[in-house]
């Protein structure tokens, strides 16, 4: 028995399995679909098929939302001509004519296409539109029909509401009677041409509620709806058409528009994935206000008075004992008579949806200027305003006769211009004169008690920033310290906390000084930054990161406690980290066990949050610079916390990038115009958590990377791994029994489109932050940027020293490939193999193997051999032939893998014009000292 229930189980899953597989969304002449069958658009999103609405048992040919729990339609072939019984059949004639037949015979449907073709084929699209094509032309503009021209009550993005002024075709919605009868009822909605064209709501023939002018931002009645987060639309208007139309601005929201016969409203929906239910975004009419025509003639409604309704300026009731009791149906007239000949004036009405277009006209290239005055001519013209408010306001539309339906907004709305007797535009301008001596009067008079008021305050906080310079720094001036307003600690209650620095408290040692943990009087942790008089970092830098950090407020980022200027001592004073730094724990063969993936994604997820907040939700855009793993500090829950503000620079009001003639920062981590032209923007910090992201996946430095079986570093082996299709072999070893393996892969994916070569190719934080949260599809990554191979430098330090980070004297080691020279011509060529081309300031393979080589006296060109490294060495190359200029003829050499920092020795090349390339090796000590001596130039 239980055996078979498995295998009626196993059966059913096959059918349904067999039927999702085969899902079509195409019907050809041969084919036909019957009640029971359905056609599936291509991505699934749309059905169309037989229903049944509501509790009735008529059958209608529908399309519906396809992945959803809840048959939500959309469109209905035949609304007016139900088929009782469940014999419908659909098909597509030789012609391109679709038929809707009962029992095979009865036509209840037929839609007629507007040519002919030999393979006229019924398709469903990812749109929701079903449209009638050539087979082999799959091109909108050469549809023969489609659903789209013929909506039902539903609007859906993409579909045209209008009118075709060239064929007639009108494309309104019509709500369904109700729930269970889909006939169309009387309350539809579309484009109204009589005056000015406008989107018109109607209850049989009466207008329920229109939308206002188009002023090329949007309609004047929803000026709400300009910015939302769920959809663009626009309302076209020339020679051939008038439509509207809107589109989402995300494509995996579902979005509709519906008419509702029953509430007599239209409404905007939007799917809500986690109650699995329609939420109401918008609806029209939402208000009273909202009604067309409810204050009658010259009337404004305004749903935050009481009543409601109110005459415009310079108008009166027409019938006072009946406004009076709320009857506005006869509306208002000019308090004073007009007089054309004689003259009259306009009166500025702000913030209003303009009246009903069905007596109006429109100039689209006069100005306002222009329209005034050509209103002021025509007796009959009431009113005037821009047609388009956008770029300072343009073009020309006119009233005659009486305004209707004008609304009154808080905010947004439109400026409309009303006519009025001279004698009241006269009163008006006089009462704004005076108001506006009130209010000058007042002002003044404000400003000048706060300025003496401010002045005040000043002085005061002069006075105490002075006493607080005092006993930050006396040897500095009292202006430089003026915002440092933050907790100032004694030299000796620091140096107590820190037992005075002992070794036992020091915690590692920071890009400009070392670390120490101390704990205060009151018992609490503390981390110290005490700043090493020979780190190469200033007063400068160590005002700057106490500046931005007092001033950065995010979970993210270290909290700074307060500083300490003693003499030539300069410290800042941390909250304390217990768990320390993130590499303590990456790179660490038994702690990194600790992070399982879940872990790690939290830290990249937190990283990517506070990095975001740097460079978008803080007042001032701050380029961190040095974003690297000894930089993120872990709290007890194992929370990241980015640290370390000593490099970082601040972008001010929409500068976006800089340019640096001093380079700062750790190789390894550096974005490649970073490195080789100064230029840092957001980007380069991208480009930093880009690595930052690759490192905490694989549990392996970027620097220093080595693989048993491959050369080059992280990025070229993750990039490797990519093209393989392997990308999961990038990770730890233990990650993938740790946690969700499609996570993991995205953010191998997020890593190398972080890392790409140009900036411009890199994503912003928030669209990281988005890609990291959310499971939309990706772009495909180019190849990244600094695919170099071992460095014999392989030091991993930040470049505090000015001697080593200024530009003017070395090219970062880091991008392998460079060639030094100093005034000796002592040169050192770095690991290099054939097959790859690089371009930005490294050596490029141009298929000649030349590498140009600018000194200051002379420009020589020299042919290369390249060739693969034995054993992943590094390849050092030797001249065998001596030339003075011209081309020359080199050799390999390969020099053992040890033969780095890491080592005591380290391969040099010694060059002088007279003499052929000799090769020797020089102590660790004097490799420095030649680096810091050396002048660069740039190989291309």
């Amino acid at each position: 028995m239980e055996m078979g229930f498995y295998f009626y189980t196993a059966c059913c899953f096959l059918v349904i399995f067999s039927k999702a597989s085969t899902a079509i969304d195409t019907l050809s002449q041969s084919d036909s679909l019957t009640d029971g069958m359905t056609l599936v658009s291509g991505d699934g999103s749309f059905q169309l098929g037989f229903f049944s609405p509501g509790s009735s048992k008529n059958r209608y040919l529908g399309i519906w939302y396809n992945n959803i729990p809840m048959q939500t339609v959309v469109w209905v072939a035949n609304r007016v001509n139900p088929i009782n019984d469940s014999t419908g059949l659909l098909k597509i004639q030789s012609n391109g004519k679709i038929m809707l037949l009962v029992q095979n015979t009865t036509a209840v449907w037929c839609a007629n296409s507007t040519a002919r073709v030999e393979n006229p084929v019924l398709q469903l699209l990812d749109s929701g539109n079903l449209v009638v094509r050539d087979g082999k032309d799959s091109e909108p503009e050469n549809y023969l029909w489609q659903s789209f021209d013929y909506p039902s009550d539903t609007m859906l993005p993409g579909m045209k509401i209008g009118i075709d002024l060239r064929t007639g075709l009108h494309r309104r919605l019509a709500a369904w009677k109700n729930w269970d009868d889909p006939s169309p009822g009387d309350l539809t909605y579309g484009v109204e041409l009589e005056g000015t064209p406008e989107m018109v709501l109607r209850k049989g023939s009466e207008k329920f509620y229109r939308s206002g002018l188009w002023n090329g931002d949007g309609f004047s009645g929803t000026p709400n709806l300009r910015s939302n987060p769920i959809f663009d639309y626009d309302f076209v208007w020339n020679e051939n058409e008038v439509y509207y139309i809107y589109s989402l601005k995300n494509k995996s929201v579902m979005s509709r528009f519906v008419l509702n016969q029953t509430q007599s409203v239209r409404q905007r929906y939007t799917w809500n994935p986690e109650t699995q239910t329609w939420k109401l975004f918008s609806i029209m009419p939402s208000d009273l206000c909202d009604r067309s025509g409810l204050c009658g003639p010259n009337g404004d409604c305004d749903n935050n008075k009481l009543p409601a309704c109110q005459c415009l300026t310079g108008f009166r009731p027409k019938w006072l004992e009946r406004w009076n009791s709320s009857d506005w149906s006869d509306g208002c007239i000019h308090s004073k008579p007009l007089n054309c000949k004689s003259g009259d004036g306009f009166i500025r009405i702000a913030k209003v949806k303009t009246p009903d277009t069905t007596n109006s006209w429109v100039n689209k290239t006069m100005n306002l200027k222009e329209c005034r005055a050509k209103c002021l001519r025509n007796c009959s013209c009431m009113a005037y305003t821009n047609l388009y408010v956008t770029r300072g306001g343009s073009g020309c539309a006119m009233w005659y006769g009486d305004l209707l339906d004008i609304k009154q907004f808080q905010s947004d709305g439109q400026d409309l211009y009303i006519r009025v007797s001279a004698s009241e535009a006269e009163r008006k301008k006089k009462a704004k004169v005076k108001l506006a001596i009130i209010l000058g009067t007042v002002i003044a008079a404000l400003l000048g008690f706060l300025l003496i008021v401010c002045y005040i305050l000043r002085s005061r906080r002069k006075l105490k920033d002075e006493v607080k310079d005092k006993n930050l720094n006396d040897r500095e001036d009292k202006d430089e310290n003026e915002d440092m307003e933050l907790a100032v600690f004694e030299f000796g209650t620091i140096a107590q906390a820190t037992d005075s620095f002992s070794f036992n408290n020091k915690l590692g040692q920071g890009g400009f000084g070392p670390v120490y943990k101390g704990t205060l009087g009151n018992g609490q942790e503390i981390a110290v930054k005490r700043l090493s008089k020979s780190s190469g970092q200033g007063l400068h830098e160590f005002k700057n990161e106490v500046k931005l950090i007092a001033k950065l407020q995010h979970r993210n980022l270290v909290r700074l406690l307060g500083c300490c200027i003693h003499e030539d001592e300069r410290m800042l004073v941390y909250e304390y980290m217990p768990n320390r730094s993130l590499d303590s724990f990456i790179f660490d063969q038994t702690r990194r066990r600790v992070l399982t993936w879940s872990k790690r994604f939290r830290i990249i997820c937190g990283i990517a949050r506070g990095l975001l907040y740097l460079h978008q939700d803080s007042r001032l855009r701050i380029i961190h610079r040095d974003l690297k793993t000894s930089n993120v500090l872990l709290d007890s829950e194992m929370n990241p916390k980015i640290s370390d503000f000593g490099l970082a620079r601040t972008f001010g009001g929409d500068q976006t990038e800089a340019n640096t003639n001093r380079v700062v920062g750790t190789y390894g981590y550096m974005a490649p115009e970073y490195a080789i032209d100064g230029l840092f923007s957001v980007k380069s910090d991208v480009f930093s958590f880009g690595i930052l992201l690759l490192e905490i996946i694989s549990g392996r430095k970027n620097r220093g990377f080595y693989h048993v079986n491959q050369s080059g570093n992280l990025i070229e082996h993750a990039w490797r791994l990519w093209k393989e299709s392997k990308p999961l072999d990038l990770a730890d070893d233990f990650l993938a029994d740790t946690g969700d393996l499609s996570e993991l892969l995205r953010c191998i994916h997020v890593s190398l489109l972080c890392i790409q070569q140009h900036p411009e190719e890199r994503p912003n934080m928030s669209s990281v932050v988005l890609m990291l949260g959310s499971h939309n599809e990706l772009p495909s990554p180019k190849q990244p940027g600094f695919l170099f191979y071992k460095n014999p430098f392989e030091a991993d330090c930040s470049s505090g020293n000015d001697r080593l980070s200024s530009r003017n004297e070395i090219i970062p080691l880091e991008a392998w490939g460079k060639i030094r020279s100093s005034k000796s011509h002592r040169v050192l060529v770095v690991a290099r193999a054939s097959g790859n081309t690089f371009a930005g300031g490294m050596v490029r393979d141009l298929g000649y193997k030349k590498v140009r080589i600018q000194t200051d006296k002379l420009e020589v060109v020299r042919a290369l051999s390249m060739e693969e490294t034995v054993d992943s060495g590094i390849t050092l190359l030797r001249r065998v032939k001596r030339f003075l200029h011209s081309e020359g003829q080199w050799e390999i050499k390969y020099v053992p893998r040890e033969c780095n920092l890491i080592a005591d020795q380290l391969a040099m090349i010694s060059l002088s014009w007279q003499t052929s390339l000799q090769i020797f090796e020089v102590p660790h000590d004097l490799v420095v000292t030649a680096i810091q001596q050396d002048k660069a130039f740039r190989a291309s």
